[in-house]
């Protein structure tokens, strides 16, 4: 989410900046001295149709290198063959891209013929071989029209080169430097004319590091070992209860019967089928969200149109998409406390005021008990080897599955997980300024509050309600200091703030401000732990205003900022700004308390039939994969076009209901060989249930209940599972 408010605010801004004002007469000279650079491989060409070996010569010192004369020589035969007219040389200087037309419009990039160039391979007569290299010129328009104020002075055009792959940047540039005085008059860096070596790709690959063959080893062996296992349960196990258990963790047929298993509603009392519903929509949410996120930093045709698109009613549910992630926070906080509290009290029903459970005139004690050491082990081996393999196939498989005009520069946050790979798999990359992986800064965030959670579920074992308030209490002070730390550095979340992008950096990304939400739900759970079992009856009246109060949350976060919003609206007050970031934070978690409550009681209505679809079990399952590899797949369509975009809802949707189709599978697939068989093996450490006391020869009826119920519901735990959310 950080990434699209600091996409859209740097086009505002590009927009609202004005620089001094020009004569009608000079700037229409200026224009015209633009234009002439319009078809810059044609200019490129008729210099290098009659060069000498003069015209190519490098100023010294420079030509000091082998890789100098080399480049010189292969210039000079690119000059002969381009006389000739060949095919080859025509064909370098066919794929050099224009300067865009539709500049004024938010048109900065023309990606030439990326293909044609890195396809030139020819022979030449002493044997060595002239290949393409494809490269981004930058020009800067605004330093070329005489503007050297103001932000539109430093935007930057960039446009496709197509050169001989053993010149470097610096000898083009000094050719470039020899054309610009030529067609303009003026010293190249004057004009803002650079080619950079970070921008050029070249049809050659790299040959594979030590850790990029141990990624696909790795990756190889597990597939492997899915793939062997799969076998042995298809042709030879005609038993499935008898199935060896690491057939079971392994099997491909067993994982997916798991994985697309519908359980008819109702049929296990200790399910919320409604969380799987609110899962999945929060989950779309948070990938339709990056989708403009990538949208609007790719090359559009008119990325300026994203300052209009801002002020529109449905971009709020763009801009203000965190709330999806508190949706997932909410839902962490009450997980988490329903499970585990079911587990404290797991041989018998709980009371307030003992432990001690009473059964035929005997008695025994209850657990009460967490094992603290294996709760953060579970998660950490539930988290920790996904994050390390995304990691890996970020840096290593990435840029080998794909490529394009954009890919030179490499993905996000590749120089993040080359210098701090580690602070992601210790979960504090939220408090990083860089960060591998951008959208793992949830995990960080969830894993930290995942480590207090047993404080306070003690507390609430012992005290109970008397804890309960001290959550509140914790829950307001935290919500306090949220608000202060915005009114002490005066920060505003709204676009038109100038310090917008480094306060949603700063204070998005930081754990307090997320744990109201996770403390509400962590509440609710407690409540809902209460009044298990028991029917909660509500006139039509009630429930009609809950719904209605509930609603009137949802949007009021949603499009309480909209008037604001506007570019020229008035300024919003930091103390107005603050007071919105901090209610909401707390406005939206009770919305959605609401909605559980409901749907649990039979107040739900429509509401409930839908999020309660039995069809949402498996993507529900699915849910973590998806959130992990959703931006991998979204970030390789962005990079990988040959083309400009156009920026616009629609297409938004169409890129969204591919790139999440494609995510879908690639999830399915890392679930199969990663996700599932990593949960498996993690079962091997759960300790073995002990057995409650018998009563003459029989066990409570209550006990045999519960663990017909857990047996019967093998994702009892997956609930604990990350919920995926969101925004970077």
């Amino acid at each position: 989410m950080v990434s699209i408010v600091g996409a859209i605010l740097l086009c505002g801004l590009v927009l609202a900046s004005a620089a001094e004002p020009k004569e009608e007469e000079d700037v229409l000279k200026d224009l015209q001295r633009f234009t002439q650079l319009r078809a810059l491989g044609f200019e490129f060409a008729d210099f290098f149709k009659n060069a000498s070996l003069r015209d190519l010569s490098v100023p010294e010192p420079h030509l000091t290198t082998q890789q100098d004369l080399l480049c010189l020589k292969e210039m000079a035969n690119f000059a002969m063959a381009l006389s000739a007219g060949e095919f080859w040389a025509l064909k370098m200087i066919d794929s050099w891209g224009y300067l865009p037309s539709g500049i004024l419009t938010g048109n900065f990039y023309d990606f030439g013929n990326y293909d044609e160039c890195l396809n030139i391979h020819k022979e030449i007569s002493d044997g060595n071989v002239i290949r393409g290299k494809y490269c981004f010129l930058s020009v800067a328009p605004g330093q070329l029209l005489g503007i050297q104020t103001g932000v539109a002075a430093a935007v930057s055009v960039k446009t496709a080169t197509c050169f001989p792959a053993s010149c470097s940047a610096s000898h083009m540039n000094q050719f470039l430097e020899q054309m610009a005085q030529r067609i303009l008059n003026l010293n190249i860096s004057n004009t803002g004319m650079e080619i950079r070596d970070s921008t050029c790709q070249t049809a050659e690959a790299e040959p594979l590091d030590g850790l990029t063959i141990f990624t696909i080893v790795i990756l190889s062996l597990m597939l492997s070992a899915v793939a062997l296992f799969t076998l042995y349960d298809y042709f030879l196990c005609r038993n499935q209860e008898t199935m060896p258990t690491i057939v079971k963790v392994f099997s491909a047929r067993v994982n997916s019967r798991s994985l697309f298993r519908i359980v008819p509603n109702n049929s296990n009392p200790n399910v919320i089928e409604c969380l799987h519903g609110i899962r999945c929509m929060s989950l779309f949410w948070v990938v339709y969200c990056h989708e403009f996120a990538m949208m609007a930093m790719s090359a559009n045709i008119n990325l300026f149109s994203v300052r209009t698109w801002a002020e529109q009613p449905g971009s709020s549910f763009v801009l203000h998409g965190f709330f999806s992630v508190d949706s997932f926070f909410f839902l962490g906080g009450l997980l988490v406390t329903l499970l585990s509290l079911r587990m404290m009290e797991k041989y018998g029903p709980y009371s307030s005021s003992s432990k001690t459970i009473f059964n035929n005139n005997l008695s025994y004690r209850t657990k009460g008990k967490l094992n603290v050491p294996l709760m953060y082990l579970h998660r950490f081996i539930r988290l920790l080897p996904i994050v390390a393999i995304a990691i890996l196939v970020s840096c290593k498989i990435m840029p080998l599955v794909a490529d394009g005009p954009l890919f030179a520069s490499g993905y996000s946050g590749k120089e993040a997980c080359a210098n701090g790979w580690y602070w992601s798999l210790l979960f504090v990359q939220n408090y990083m300024e860089e960060i591998c992986l951008a959208h793992t800064w949830y995990l960080a965030v969830d894993m930290q509050l995942f480590i207090i959670s047993p404080i306070l579920l003690i507390a609430l074992y012992k005290w109970g309600k008397k804890a309960a308030g001290g959550v509140f209490i914790l829950m307001l002070l935290l919500s306090a200091c949220l608000f202060a730390t915005q009114m002490v550095n005066n920060w505003h979340m709204l676009l038109q703030a100038s310090e917008s992008n480094d306060a949603m950096r700063k204070l998005y990304l930081a754990t307090h401000t997320h744990a109201a939400p996770w403390l509400i739900g962590f509440l609710f759970g407690y409540f809902l732990h209460l009044i298990r079992g028991q029917k909660i009856q509500l006139s039509k009246l009630a429930a009609w205003s809950g719904w209605i109060l509930c609603l009137a949350l949802i949007f009021t976060s949603i499009f309480a900022l909209y008037p604001a919003g506007k570019w020229d609206a008035e300024p919003l007050s930091v103390g107005a700004d603050a007071a919105y970031y901090t209610l909401t934070r707390i406005a939206w978690p009770l919305a959605l308390c609401w909605v559980v409550f409901a749907c649990m009681q039979g107040y739900g209505g429509m509401a409930n039939s839908f999020l309660s679809s039995p069809l949402w079990q498996p993507l529900s399952r699915l849910s973590y994969s998806v959130y992990i590899w959703h931006m991998f797949v979204q970030e390789i369509n962005v990079r990988r076009s040959r083309t400009n975009s156009y920026f616009s809802d629609y297409q938004v949707m169409l890129n969204f209901w591919s790139d999440i189709g494609l995510t879908i599978i690639l999830a399915y697939v890392m679930y199969l060989i990663v996700e599932s068989p990593v949960n498996g093996l993690d079962n091997f450490l759960k300790p073995k249930a002990k057995a409650p006391p018998v009563t003459n020869g029989k066990r409570n009826f209550d006990e045999v209940q519960q663990d017909q119920i857990e047996e019967k519901s093998p994702s009892k735990l997956e609930e604990l599972k990350v919920t995926t959310p969101t925004s970077d």
